[in-house]
Formats: C-alpha cells, sequence, structure tokens
C-alpha cells in the first residue's frame, strides 16, 4: 500500500514519549506524531537507529532500557525537564523472539524474559508517566497490547500472548481509575505487521507465516504507517472519549469466522 499524506495538525504544541521508536511501528509512530506536529523523544536501545529517528522527526533520542526502573524515570523526567510535560506516552517497546513458543518447549529463562520487556516495562513506563501527568491534569496513555490478547492461536507463542493480555487488562484497570483526573489509558491491539520483528520471525518460518495470513480477512498485514495512524488518532483530541478500550487493528482477524476465497 502507499503511505497516506498526512493533512492532521492535531498534536501541535504537545511533547509525546515513544519506547522502542528505532525501528517498526514505533519508528512509523515517531513519524506520525511529528507530522501531526508533537515533539518526540525517542526511546530504544538502539542508539545509531535512535538517533537517526530523532533526527529525522526533530526530537530528542534517550538510550533507554525499557526493563531498568531507573532509566524508565530518567526517560519521563528528562522529557518533563526538556520539555514541560508528557502529553503522549506511546509504550511500545516488545520483542518476540523464536524461543518462545508452545507452552510444551518454552523455558523459564524465554518466559521471564518476554515478561520483563513486553509487560514489566509497560507498567514501569505507566507507574513514571503518571504522576506526571496528574501534575497536568492531562495524558494520554497507550500501550502496545496485540489482537493476540483476545484471540487464542494454536501456534502458539506463550509468553508473548501472555504478556499482552497483561498489557490490555491493565491497560483497562488504569484507564478506569485515572479518568477523572484527565488521563486517558487504552491498549493498542494490532494485527500483524510487517516490521522487522514479523519479518526475522516469519523468515525462519514461512510455513508459521502462510498459516497466520490466511486467516487475514484483508488478506496481507499491516503496514506501520497504519498502526501509526492509530495511535496518533488515540493521542488526539479526536479519541477525548475513547479511554480504557481495546483498540482492534487488525484488518478483521478477530471478528472473523472464516476469511474470504
Amino acid at each position: 500500500m502507499t503511505e497516506t499524506p498526512v493533512s492532521a495538525r492535531r498534536l501541535v504544541g504537545r511533547t509525546a514519549v515513544i519506547t522502542g521508536a528505532a525501528s517498526g511501528i514505533g519508528l512509523a509512530t515517531a513519524r506520525r506524531l511529528a507530522a501531526e506536529g508533537a515533539t518526540v523523544v525517542c526511546a530504544d536501545l538502539d542508539a545509531e537507529r535512535g538517533e537517526a529517528a530523532a533526527a529525522e522527526t526533530g526530537g530528542r533520542y534517550v538510550h533507554t532500557d525499557v526493563t531498568d526502573r531507573e532509566q524508565v524515570e530518567a526517560l519521563f523526567q528528562t522529557t518533563v525537564d526538556a520539555y514541560g510535560a508528557v502529553d503522549i506516552a506511546f509504550n511500545n517497546a516488545g520483542i518476540s523472539p523464536p524461543d518462545d513458543d508452545s507452552i510444551l518447549t518454552t523455558e523459564l529463562d524465554a518466559w521471564r524474559r518476554v515478561q520483563e520487556t513486553n509487560l514489566t516495562s509497560v507498567y514501569l513506563c505507566c507507574k513514571a508517566v503518571l504522576p506526571h501527568m496528574r501534575r497536568q491534569g492531562r495524558g494520554s496513555i497507550i500501550n502496545t497490547a496485540s489482537f493476540v490478547a483476545v484471540m487464542g492461536a494454536a501456534t502458539s507463542q506463550i509468553s508473548y500472548t501472555a504478556s499482552k493480555g497483561g498489557v490490555l487488562a491493565m491497560s483497562r484497570e488504569l484507564g478506569v481509575q485515572f479518568a477523572r483526573e484527565g488521563i486517558r489509558v487504552n491498549a493498542l491491539c494490532p494485527g500483524p505487521v510487517n516490521t522487522p520483528l514479523l519479518k526475522e520471525l516469519f523468515a525462519k518460518d514461512p510455513e508459521r507465516a502462510a498459516r497466520r495470513l490466511v486467516h487475514v480477512p484483508a488478506g496481507r498485514f499491516a503496514e506501520p504507517e497504519e498502526i501509526a495512524a492509530a495511535v496518533a488518532f488515540l493521542a488526539s483530541d479526536d479519541a477525548s472519549f475513547v479511554n480504557a478500550a481495546e483498540f482492534l487493528v487488525d484488518g478483521g482477524i478477530s471478528g472473523a469466522y472464516v476469511t474470504p476465497l
């Protein structure tokens, strides 16, 4: 698909922090939010690509291990010190390693590594940013969950699936808890997306890719820019009454009984 030109400028004057901003959905979102007028802080472990993302979007790179509490707290404090506020937190960093597979074969070290990166990091990011947003009396938190948080798969990645279910449940609860303080918290639930993470996984197992693609009513995987557009909506005032939601952007996968011939 061709990239849709951005005409909306809904985020002028706002500051957004994006974790996992060096590639995939995070990079596409950094570009989209910057195009809509936001100042973007790009957080990632990959310094070279993180710096490049920040330079491209006119923002700032902060080297961050999202599993480290002190680094996460420093990320948001640095943002507030530099720009005065954190209006948008897109807690997006995640992993999907090949040793996370069926529960029958996935070992405890793989389970823990995925949980730390995909779920504990979102907890740490929310915990760190909420005090800033409460002082401001406003904020939009978007946590990357997945369509697998609402569906089961026979081709399992057990820790990934469990971690994304945790993100969904936590986002719902935080959205309810802080709604009357002007803070919205939503769980973004993408379907499979053409990102380096997915391409690497499926390159090692083309049969798994083919088996999954057949279940997508749209007949293709999403492009990162399509997910970024959903993040931009959730970050903006256009989504002012969208809160504690599981925001599915999955091409119809979760609504399908059978797909078109």
